[in-house]
């Protein structure tokens, strides 16, 4: 069995001697650190190295649970692709071990508390858009622009820019975004007709 660390800091100005110091302390014989914020997994190089390293009866060492995710569905996500290789995951200041029953048992209840968490979220925009159309100030997602539909009521429909904008709800700068420039008149050249008997200037 092989222990790898992952330590990470959300700021630049953090340091990771602490996190890397305690790692060792583990018995960690490669840890892999990076300085990555955000609340997604996506980006932090140094984890998918990890991830794609580790082999079955390996262990991943963190310090806390929030260094490895900051979410609960990016937690889930993690603990089921070592599960699936066979890796257990372990911290060093908070009780998780998923080798053992009782860290087994926590890991099967995150899927329990993502979905709680994502309808959470949810219901809690539903409230602040209700509460936003009660204000007056709520004005949804902006409608998306179909081009095809645009040039199809211009002509088609023989409707003026400003009509497809009343229409389709949207700018009429947009509306002229998608058809084309009206053509310049070409300044034609003017030469003076030819008169019988005119003499040249320079006769």
């Amino acid at each position: 069995m092989t222990l790898y660390g992952y330590a990470r800091v959300s700021t630049t100005d953090q340091d990771l001697a602490l996190q890397e110091t305690a790692l060792r302390t583990a018995g960690c014989q490669v840890i892999r650190s990076e300085k990555k914020t955000g609340t997604r997994r996506e980006g932090r190089a140094e984890l998918d190295i990890l991830l794609q390293f580790l082999r079955a009866g390996d262990t991943l060492v963190i310090t806390r649970i929030d260094r490895l995710a900051r979410s609960l569905k990016d937690l889930q996500d993690i603990v089921h692709e070592l599960k699936a290789k066979g890796v257990t995951l372990k911290a060093t200041e908070q009780p998780v071990d998923t080798s053992t029953a009782a860290g087994k048992a926590f890991f099967d209840m995150l899927g329990v508390f993502a979905e709680f968490e994502t309808n959470l979220r949810r219901e809690r925009q539903m409230e602040g858009i209700a509460a936003a159309k009660v204000r007056g100030v709520y004005k949804g997602r902006k409608p998306k622009i179909d081009p095809a539909e645009v040039r199809r009521l211009h002509f088609e429909e023989r409707l003026s820019p400003t009509a497809i904008a009343k229409q389709l709800g949207i700018a009429r700068s947009s509306v002229y975004r998608f058809l084309p420039a009206p053509k310049q008149p070409v300044a034609q050249e003017l030469t003076p007709p030819n008169r019988r008997g005119a003499q040249s200037p320079e006769a």
